[in-house]
């Protein structure tokens, strides 16, 4: 797909979600926030599809990412170098029928302590949407499949029980599958998850017994007890008036979160119960951030440029404190 048309199919998608978030103005930027250090660590080829959508960290920093346009998966040093480890098989309709977006698209990842990535697919395509699988040496597999009609985006890894919980944003789905793969169960379809003509649920992250999930379209951020025998229990809504929420990370205070708002264009701090701050926004790089992630005290912020269109890229800061 050429830039382009890869512009023209973002810029209009996700303007829609920017001007629902127009009417709810967020909170300025405190001083002395919770972020220093704050720098644009790493400039990606837009021409080239590199649309960071979500991002992985290893042990020693460096951070595993997907393009969402390119379809790839790439490593960036703790230097800031990018290193393409993989690229996902194209469909033959080339993933015009990929739903909402109109292309096909890589999206959440996570990895386990042996080096294996796991990557979502969606393509609108039946025999390539899903679950994918990364092992080093070895060539993408796809471990998982999910319905075509669905655009699988979020992607949360719990490492105790060796489940993985993927959001379906198109029909409100959270779908379960172990890491070893299989037939995926779904295991929350509540109405708290579902869209509201846009993108509904989004961002995951297993943390404190439960799956903790964003919706976009709503702006919320929900709980979700994970019960006795991988049973879900009812959402809770921990946050609201957040529309464009994207992926989040917690920060290690309690149930603190650092989440991405895509069409605002800002990173907000949201606090265990429930009030949210912006601490990043375009004056600090940003160009439509996608996700968060932390190590220790060091954070990482994706930027897609999704409508920006101008320069995705890599910001990195320091959580002041931290610990």
């Amino acid at each position: 797909m050429s830039k382009r048309n890869i512009t023209i199919t973002m810029s209009a998608l996700l303007a829609a979600a920017a001007a629902l978030t127009a009417a709810a103005p967020a909170n300025a930027l405190p001083a002395g926030g919770p972020l220093t250090d704050v720098r644009v660590a790493t400039h990606f080829d837009l021409s080239a599809g590199q649309m960071p959508e979500n991002i992985t960290l290893l042990p020693d920093g460096t951070a595993d990412v997907t393009f969402a346009a390119s379809r790839q998966v790439a490593q960036i040093t703790p230097r800031g170098v990018t290193r393409i480890m993989a690229t996902l098989p194209a469909p033959a309709n080339g993933g015009v029928n990929t739903p909402v977006l109109g292309f096909p698209l890589a999206t959440g990842i996570v990895h386990t302590s042996d080096g294996t990535a796991y990557v979502l697919y969606a393509t609108g395509t039946a025999d390539l949407t899903g679950l994918w699988r990364l092992s080093p040496r070895k060539a993408p597999q796809r471990i998982a499949a999910l319905p075509a009609g669905g655009l699988p985006n979020g992607l949360a890894l719990d490492g105790h029980s060796g489940q993985l919980y993927i959001t379906d944003s198109v029909p409100g789905t959270v779908w379960t599958v172990p890491v070893t793969g299989g037939t995926p169960t779904a295991w929350s379809t509540a109405p708290e998850l579902a869209s509201t003509g846009f993108l509904g649920a989004n961002g995951a992250k297993v943390h404190g017994g439960a799956l903790w999930v964003t919706n976009l379209d709503r702006g919320t951020l929900l709980r979700i007890p994970i019960l006795s025998g991988n049973r879900a229990g009812a959402p809770q809504v921990r946050a609201s008036g957040l529309v464009g929420i994207d992926d989040f990370a917690f920060t290690g205070r309690g149930d603190d979160v650092l989440a991405a708002v895509n069409g605002p264009n800002t990173v907000v701090h949201i606090h265990s119960d429930g009030t949210s701050s912006t601490v990043l926004d375009a004056t600090d790089g940003l160009q439509n951030p996608t996700s968060v992630a932390l190590r220790g005290d060091d954070v990482y912020v994706l930027s897609a440029a999704y409508t920006t269109a101008t320069d995705p890229n890599l910001l990195r800061a320091r959580l002041r404190g931290h610990g």
